[in-house]
């Protein structure tokens, strides 16, 4: 991993220049993508058919996955990993159930209130390329059905043998899925956006994706609504003097192995633990299935040393990580001090790892600096708020003259004359 000695120097290296969608994006991927998304809306079914053979080698005979199949899944799933997602799903809703507000209509005063109340069908989309991650179903589907979805419409891509791995499909049953369809890439989006004759068309769609994926998402957004563009996973590790360096060595290790352009930083007041960080990677990286991907993380990643833990929380506010892990002593009174990062993993005991399975918040996260300005995936994401307005005759004398004032200000004297009628008639009937 790279060094970087100075607080200046580090802060023009995390100061993140460019937003997440100026993403260095091929041009032709855009025109893939288009292409993709046209054809869907077009040809329907016939679309999706032919992108499974295109290109996931998968000829099928239906999109939508059968109830035997998924039965099927739990014969063949290992009994363990059943169990651990149980678990993880009984987390993470008991964790959503909490953070749900309240719901129906809320009344502010006699006059005013609002309307709370979820969305009716929400897509997710879990990824299944090279890998499958039943846990982003878990953490994708339960907190929609956690905020009362009725339908939660689930698409995955389909192996070449024209199969959802067991593990996904049975944590999309764990998590109450309702649908799910053997659907990859732009296409799953395209077909969850607009509808096909088999796909029902959705409110929102929900999950992580490679670039497409991504593009997809862009392009869709105004005609569903997008939970965010989550981009490669991140983690800045914050360390003192107290710091395991075996520890900290494993969790860069961790989010290193997700993909090739994740980023890695430590930042560290300690230099001595920056040496020590570097031998522990060496010893363990040869070790790991991933390592060829892991290398080339690493080789990106920066060893940031600082004066201070106050450059350091500097620093973390700046690039606005989707993952921070804070190893240093007393890690809660950092805490407040944190105004931009997706997750906090507070303490020696807090891996990340707990984060991405079995902790109970949703792995979802804001990434490539979005945590500035957004929040991780939760049950507020699937509801939905319509403000209530209903003016009893006092109120509405009360302000019919300021809202006429500011309609005639702004040159709208249609605005200013419904008002008047209407006081006009109120006191008429009086």
């Amino acid at each position: 991993m790279k060094r970087i000695t100075g607080f200046d120097q580090a802060k023009q290296v995390l100061d993140r220049k460019e937003p997440l969608q100026s993403l260095d994006i091929a041009l032709e991927q855009q025109k893939v993508v288009a292409d993709i998304i046209g054809r869907v809306r077009s040809k329907g079914d016939k679309a999706l058919f032919r992108y499974a053979k295109e290109l996931e080698d998968a000829q099928l005979d239906s999109l939508e996955v059968s109830q035997q199949e998924i039965s099927a899944a739990y014969d063949t799933a290992d009994k363990k990993l059943i169990s651990a997602l149980e678990l993880a799903a009984e987390r993470i809703r008991k964790f959503h159930l909490a953070c749900l507000p309240k719901t129906g209509v809320i009344s502010i005063d006699p006059c005013l209130g609002r309307q709370v109340r979820p969305l009716n069908k929400v897509g997710i989309y879990t990824p299944g390329g090279t890998a499958y991650y039943p846990s982003t179903v878990l953490m994708t589907a339960i907190p929609a059905k956690v905020a009362g979805v009725e339908q939660v419409i689930m698409a995955s891509p389909p192996r070449p043998n024209g199969a959802i791995p067991a593990a996904t499909l049975v944590a999309a049953n764990i998590a109450q899925v309702n649908r799910i369809f053997k659907i990859g890439g732009a296409q799953a989006i395209a077909a969850l956006a607009f509808g096909t004759e088999s796909v029902p068309r959705v409110d929102k769609i929900c999950g992580p994706g490679n670039i497409f994926v991504m593009l997809a998402k862009m392009v869709v957004y105004g005609e569903v609504g997008v939970d965010g563009l989550q981009g490669p996973s991140e983690i800045v590790i914050v360390a003192d003097d107290t710091a395991d360096a075996s520890l900290c060595a494993a969790e860069l290790l961790a989010q290193a192995e997700h993909d090739p352009l994740a980023k890695v930083f430590l930042i560290t007041t300690f230099p001595e633990l920056a040496d020590k960080v570097d031998e522990e990677i060496s010893l363990r990286l040869d070790k790991l299935k991933r390592s060829f991907i892991v290398a080339e993380v690493l080789d990106s990643g920066m060893i940031v040393l600082v004066d201070d833990i106050d450059q350091a929380v500097e620093l973390v506010n700046l690039y606005a990580p989707e993952h921070l892990s804070l190893m240093v002593s007393d890690a809660s009174s950092l805490i407040p001090r944190i105004y931009n990062a997706g997750a906090i993993f507070a303490g020696d005991n807090s891996s990340v790892v707990f984060g991405d399975y079995v902790a109970g918040p949703s792995h979802v996260l804001p990434t490539g600096g979005s945590a500035r300005f957004s929040s991780p995936l939760g049950v507020e994401d699937f509801l939905k708020v319509t403000n209530i307005i209903s003016l009893d005759d006092s109120t509405a004398r009360e302000l019919s003259q300021p809202a006429i004032t500011i309609a005639e200000a702004e040159g709208f004297n249609a605005h200013a004359q419904a008002v008047s009628l209407r006081v006009k008639r109120s006191n008429h009937g009086k």
